[in-house]
This record gives structure tokens, sequence and C-alpha cells, in this order.
């Protein structure tokens, strides 16, 4: 019965990555022609902040410099429960400090909720909500690729989500890497299929007839994946614009990176149990590969956990009891294709850096340590598991302050 439960999830995780793989081949094009609108859409901008009081000012600079008319987007910060001068240096930028105070209710997720409420009851209204966090710098082209893909009929937009800070340390390094195969071998992949995307918290637009239709009900841990999921079980799938780029600050130390990827990992647990399975059979009736992926995205943690315990189970067995006991496929596969499969993994995240044009030197260094941030997913994603119901939101602290231009020039 071991033997039999072994090899079938070895199968079935084998062929789970030979179907990722195959995916991200199609993210090696970029077509770059695309229709373009003239300004047309009005933007409420909320920017998510929480102590922020380090880096929201560079963002407030950034935002006065979009590309966009500036009668057409307003800025709104969102000051959640705040003990900084954060509305002070909001205010002083000319900007939209909105104050919130609610110990009980604390996070991200809540904090844009109430916001959306507040901004219903405005008397003026907008056609579309952007998102940013407070540690954020958005490229001056946002807006108007925003107005261009809302003009062609997207109704939820994401923007592609870049590094500002890779060469701080080997850990933001890895973000970065991470970061720029997502961009191009998950996302423009699934773009160019014309399939859906998923959100990633930041660099996010959504029509407001949508939001109103739908309501924003995202408080999990990981509200970028939850409302992901809710759009999509809706038939609405978002839309990934490579040109609309946001750079956001990657925690500087290993444990600030664990301590992120933990709450994570702990919302991921959260939203795979709630939309998996409705998901999964969506998309067996409606014979839609577009929901049989977003469901396969959503259901990764157990992946990472799954393949997790069953190398550790397998180690065991043959370090301390003088096995191998357990039956394993990749045994009785050639020694060749291990290493082919080795290679082919490490390969996708240097192609992706290839086609992304990297110029930072220190982060091709830092690739010699890229795989203990790899592996450090496994021990995270299981303590994750057993501390899921865990919903206590922890907050990233930002200092690293950053003008666009300082990161445009580094990658010229």
């Amino acid at each position: 019965m071991a033997d039999a439960l072994f090899v079938t999830l070895q199968v079935i995780l084998a062929a789970i990555a030979v179907y990722q793989f195959t995916f991200s081949l199609f993210g090696l094009h970029r077509k770059k022609k695309k229709e373009h609108f003239a300004p047309e859409k009005s933007f409420a901008v909320l920017v998510a902040a929480h102590n922020e009081e380090e880096v929201v000012g560079a963002l407030m600079e950034n935002l006065k410099q979009l590309n966009y008319p500036q009668d057409l987007y307003d800025v709104f910060v969102i000051c959640d429960n705040c003990t900084d001068g954060t509305a002070k240096i909001v205010r002083e930028h000319g900007m939209n400090a909105c104050v919130r105070t609610n110990n009980n209710l604390r996070g991200k997720g809540y904090a844009i909720e109430w916001m959306l409420k507040e901004l219903w009851a405005m008397p003026r209204q907008y056609d579309a909500v952007v998102m940013f966090d407070a540690d954020n710098l958005a490229h001056t082209e946002f807006l108007m690729e925003m107005n261009n893909d809302l003009c062609s009929g997207a109704r939820v937009i994401q923007g592609y989500i870049d590094t500002k800070n890779p060469e701080d340390s080997w850990i933001t390094a890895a973000y970065g890497v991470s970061y720029w195969y997502i961009n191009r071998l998950w996302q423009l992949s699934r773009h160019n299929l014309q399939m859906a995307n998923f959100l990633g918290g930041t660099g996010m637009c959504f029509e407001t007839a949508l939001l109103k239709e739908m309501g924003w009900g995202a408080t999990s841990l990981v509200e970028d994946l939850e409302f992901t999921m809710r759009s999509a079980s809706k038939g609405v799938y978002p839309k990934f614009n490579y040109d609309a780029k946001v750079f956001d600050e990657k925690p500087l130390t290993f444990k600030a990176s664990s301590r992120q990827r933990l709450r994570w990992m702990q919302g991921h647990f959260t939203v795979a149990r709630r939309y998996f399975f409705p998901l999964l059979w969506q998309s067996i009736k409606e014979r839609s590969l577009t929901k049989f992926d977003l469901a396969l995205y959503g259901a990764n943690v157990y992946i990472v956990l799954l393949t997790f315990l069953m190398t550790a189970v397998m180690w065991i067995d043959t370090a301390l009891f003088d096995g191998p006991h357990i039956a394993n496929i990749y045994g009785h596969l050639p020694i060749w294709l291990s290493y082919l499969a080795v290679g082919a993994n490490i390969l996708t995240f240097l192609l992706s850096m290839a086609l992304e044009k990297v110029k930072f030197k220190k982060v091709y260094l830092y690739l010699l340590v890229f795989p203990i941030y790899l592996l450090s997913w496994y021990p995270i994603t299981f303590y994750a598991f057993f501390t899921q119901n865990n919903k206590q939101w922890s907050h990233t602290k930002h200092t690293r302050v950053v003008r666009l231009e300082e990161v445009q020039s580094k990658q010229v």
C-alpha cells in the first residue's frame, strides 16, 4: 500500500513539473505590438501603509511624476494603525492621508476593505482603483498602461513586480531572481496563451464596477491570491501587463524573509482549502484549462509540502533504516535523466535573467547561494502547515529609500 501511494504521488508530482516547465516555454517570446489609447480612465491610487515614514515620501514624489494627466488620478494613503509620522509626510506632499485605527482587524486586506467603503462614499467616483505598497516605486507609464488595458476590456490587471534593491544582500538577490522568473516564464507565458494571471499584492488595478459588484472580501494573509481565486470563480480572469512595472523593496535578512514567507504560506494554505476543490470542479464541468491552471497554482503550497515530506521520508528510510524499503520510481530511471531535470530547473532561472537582460553584477555572484533560498521554502512551508490557523498579520519593516532614477540607471 505504501509503495503504491508513493509511486502514484511521484508520478503526479513529475507530471505537474513537466506541465509547469512546458508552460514556461510560452514566455520565451514577448509580443511588443499592442493597442494604445489616449488617457481616458480615472484612477483612485490606494497605498497601503503601516508605519512607513522612512519610505513613503519617495513614493509620493514618484507618483507626482507619472506620465498621466494629474486631473485623472488621486492618491489615497491608508495610514493603517500608524504610530509614526506617515500621515504627516503624506499631507506634506499634498496627498490624501486616510487614517484608520482598528486593533482587532489588522492587516492589509482589512485596510483595503475599509478604504474602499470610504472611497465609494466620496463625491467623486473613479473608473478604476490601483493598489501599491508604501515601499514601492511605479514606472512613469504605469497608469498609461493600465488605461490601455482597461480600454481594451480588461477588468483586473497585474503589473510587472520588479525588485528595487536586488544587490543589497543575497536574500534580496534571491527575491529578484525569483520575480524575474515569475514575470517572464510564469506570468507572461499565461498572458501569451490568453489565460488567467495571478495577482501579486501590489501594482494591481481593478475596474471600479467589478469591485462594487463583487466587494473586496479578501481579508486573509494573502489577499491578492484570495481575490484572484474569487474573481476567477466568477469568470473574471486577471490580466498581466509586462510594461507596467512596479519596483518593490525586498527584505534584507534571511530572518525577515522567513517571517514574510511564513505569512505567505500560512495564507496560501487557507486559500487552497477554500478554493482549490470548487475551482477544480468548475474546470472539469466547464472543460476550462484556465481554471484548472489557477486551481493548480492555488494548490502549489500543498505540492511543496508533499515534495518535502516524501523526500524526508525517503532520506530517513535510506540513512537510518538501511533502505530503500519504499518504492521510488526515480531509482529506476537512468541517472542522466535526474541530472537533466535538475539542470532544466536551474536553466529556467538563468534563462529568465537572460531574457530580462539583468545587468546587476552582484546578483550573478549571489547565484552561488540561491539554492539555499530555494531549499528554505520547504521547512517554512512545513511549519506554515501546522500554524496555518494563525491569522496574525506581521509587518515587514521597510527602510530602503531609493528613487526611480537610481533603480533605472542600474538596469542600464
